[in-house]
This record gives structure tokens, sequence and C-alpha cells, in this order.
């Protein structure tokens, strides 16, 4: 992998900060192409989820395109319907055929489950061990949910991948994942779209020469975040990664800041984990 953008996570494996999102890319040559295009501007990072039934798609993506296996990080995600210990264990097997690859960068569990909780947590432990996987992190945990998990699991997350974006900063989080040596990943960082039409952003887009999405990207990257943006547009896919050769003021960033409206596009992580179950 590139050198450029890389977080030292808490296990000191190495993840870039960018990643390439695949989350509804499950047409073939849709993937090949977006996966052709993202590799070729630059992105090492890329996610899949077992809940996206996409793995072997993406797998024969990288495969098409000549891809290496050592010259990508490749993250997954346990569904909740895989939970347990028995269950986790088979699911991390099944990801690691469906992928082509005898191991997994970085493994996560999707949304917490709270009859699941501690098994699954360490099926990752296990599966860790046994160099199935490098890295084991969470996906849509809070503070409350990741200090239960610290009463019994042997190491902690390396990432916490959760929906962020300036209507929805959960800034405490950040702030707790940080001190507690956790990179938050952003997934929707652009708000699904949402946050793509304030006039605000769109005037700091205009200052910079720059669109609004690279602007809220880069707000991201200066916090200290990781995120996983999703495009098959080609060029949204380069831009997205080209966000690293300027930056916001600390004025312009206090004002991203304060946009923060606690406005969901997703499930709500303390609804999931008390229904054992996605809503919607």
């Amino acid at each position: 992998m590139e050198a450029d953008n890389l977080l030292t996570l808490a296990d000191e494996n190495k993840m870039p900060q960018v990643g390439f999102g695949t989350y509804l890319i499950n047409k073939q040559d849709e993937m090949d192409a977006a996966v052709k295009t993202a590799f070729e501007a630059g992105y090492r990072l890329f996610d899949t989820a077992q809940m996206y039934r996409n793995e072997q798609v993406l797998a024969a993506a990288l495969n098409h395109n000549g891809i290496a296996r050592q010259d990508v990080f490749i993250t997954d995600k346990v569904a909740n319907e895989n939970q347990g210990y028995e269950l986790t264990v088979a699911s991390v097997d099944f990801s690691l055929e469906q992928l082509g690859t005898d191991y997994i960068d970085l493994m996560l569990v999707h949304w917490p489950i709270n009859t699941k909780f501690f098994d699954t947590w360490r099926a990752l432990e296990d599966v860790k061990k046994a160099g199935k996987v490098k890295s084991i992190g969470v996906s849509n945990y809070n503070r409350a949910m990741l200090e239960l998990l610290k009463t019994q699991a042997t190491e902690m997350p390396v990432v916490n991948q959760i929906e962020n974006h300036p209507y929805l900063t959960s800034q405490g989080l950040v702030d707790y994942d940080h001190a507690e040596e956790i990179v938050t990943q952003a997934w929707s960082p652009l708000g699904r779209g949402a946050v793509l039409d304030n006039p605000m952003i769109q005037k700091m887009a205009d200052h910079h020469d720059r669109s609004v999405a690279q602007i809220i990207l880069r707000w991201q990257v200066q916090r200290g975040l990781s995120m996983i943006p999703k495009s098959v547009n080609p060029a949204r896919i380069k831009e997205n990664l080209q966000i690293f050769d300027f930056e916001l003021s600390a004025d312009e960033m206090s004002m991203l800041d304060i946009l923060n409206r606690n406005e969901r596009t997703g499930n709500d992580p303390e609804e999931v984990y008390e229904l054992g179950h996605q809503y919607r």
C-alpha cells in the first residue's frame, strides 16, 4: 500500500485515512469500473460487509483489475444475523472464502446487539489470534456500549465506524474515541447527500475553489477522522480523495462544527441494540 495518509491504529497496524465504500454496489460491471477508478485515483481501503452481499463481487473486481491483495486494505463487518460466538467465527471463515483471501485487514461488528454483545466480540478476539483478521473494531457503538465492552474485552476496538457528517457531528463520542485510542471512521460522511445543498458550505467551497463534498471531507480529515465516501460516479470518486492539498481555517472548522442537528440518515444504534436488528 502507498504510505500516503495512513493512520496508525492502537494495535500498530496502519490504515488509509480515506477509503472507498461499496454499499449498494452489487453489479459486477459497476463494481469493476468503480474499483478501477478508485484504485487509479489512489484509494487503497475498500469497505464491504456481509450484509451488503457483495464481498465476492468486490473480490472479483480486484482480480479483474489486476490489483494484488497486499496492495489493498479490506474492511468487512459481521452481519446482525451472524452474531454470537460460533456464528461469528463461521461467518468470518465464509467471508474469507467469498473474498478469496486468507486474511481480512479490519473486521467490525456491524451493529451492537444486546443478546450477542460479548460473545460476538470474544469471537473477533479469537479470529484475530488465529491470524484470520489483522485488526478488530466495531461499528455504530456509542460511549456507553464501548464502556460496557471494556468490562469484559481482552482488547478494545481499534476503530469505531459511525454515521458522521456536519448534521451529526457526535463530537463527544469522537473525543471519547480519541482519548481511548480508537479511530473514528465516518460512514455516510456526506449525510447521504443531505448536507450537499447547505449554502454556508457552498460559500466555503466557492472560496477554496472546491466542491461542497471536498469541504466536508476535508473537515473530517482535520478532525482526525477516517471516512469511507461512496460513489459510482468516476469524477466524484476522484474528487473525494483530492482533499489533502488544502486546509480549512479554524473559523471555517468552527462554522462547520456548529451545523450539528443530531440528525441521522440511518438507524439509531441504541434502538438496534435493544431490538436486536436494524429497523429501516
